[in-house]
């Protein structure tokens, strides 16, 4: 090999070794792992909606004395450990459903309800208890008359709610209703009686 051709293959490695030496020296770095983050059921937040359903006195609200109901219901929803919480109050109107006091009977006209909720979230489906505080107005028929005004009661029951979309959600739901203690007078004798109802609904909700 002459000097020349020495010279030039000596100044090629020299040009190329900090190449070749990154090429043995460089690696990509090393992906960093993030744990997943649990998805949401969207259950949380402020809603309002309205029902619709039948109410009776009887266990079956689809009996013959069942009476059509209605109403509006607004509340709020907080996911916490894998459980849905929520409050809700209700307004509705029973669609004068009848009850029985000894000797008569009396109608429930408007009912407004302060409820509890609990439930567990199965992706967009909800299954949840509720219980809370209730006041029903009470009309008179034409054999028994009933107080004035509002009493007091409690209810407890259990649904079912499915999320059509991130806003929309149906729900059914079922409602047993005690108001304790009404003073009634059936035109010879004057009795105080425990009322109840049972009252089947589906409604709308809007999530905000």
């Amino acid at each position: 090999m002459t000097r020349k051709s020495y010279a030039l293959a000596l100044a090629t490695a020299f040009a190329t070794s900090p190449a070749l030496a990154a090429d043995l020296t460089y690696s990509d770095p090393t992906p960093s792992y993030s744990e997943p983050v649990a998805s949401s059921g969207g259950w949380s937040g402020a809603y309002v909606g309205a029902h619709i359903g039948t109410s009776s006195d009887h266990l079956s609200p689809f009996s013959d004395e069942s009476e059509f109901m209605g109403g509006i219901q607004g509340g709020y929803n907080a996911e916490m450990g894998g459980a849905v919480v929520g409050g809700e109050l209700e307004l509705s109107h029973m669609g004068d459903t009848e009850v029985d006091v000894p000797g008569g009977e009396l109608k429930e006209r408007y009912r407004l309800a302060a409820k509890a909720k609990v439930g567990a979230p199965l992706g967009d489906t909800l299954i949840y208890g509720t219980a809370g505080g209730t006041m029903t107005s009470l009309r008179d028929t034409s054999t028994a008359e009933g107080p004035d005004g509002w009493k007091p009661g409690w209810l407890l029951g259990a649904g079912v709610e499915q999320k059509f979309n991130d806003q929309i959600s149906g729900r059914v739901e079922y409602n047993y209703t005690r108001t304790g203690d009404v003073r009634s007078f059936n035109g010879t004798s004057t009795s105080e009686t425990n009322l109840s109802d049972h009252a089947i609904k589906a409604g709308v909700n809007y999530k905000f």
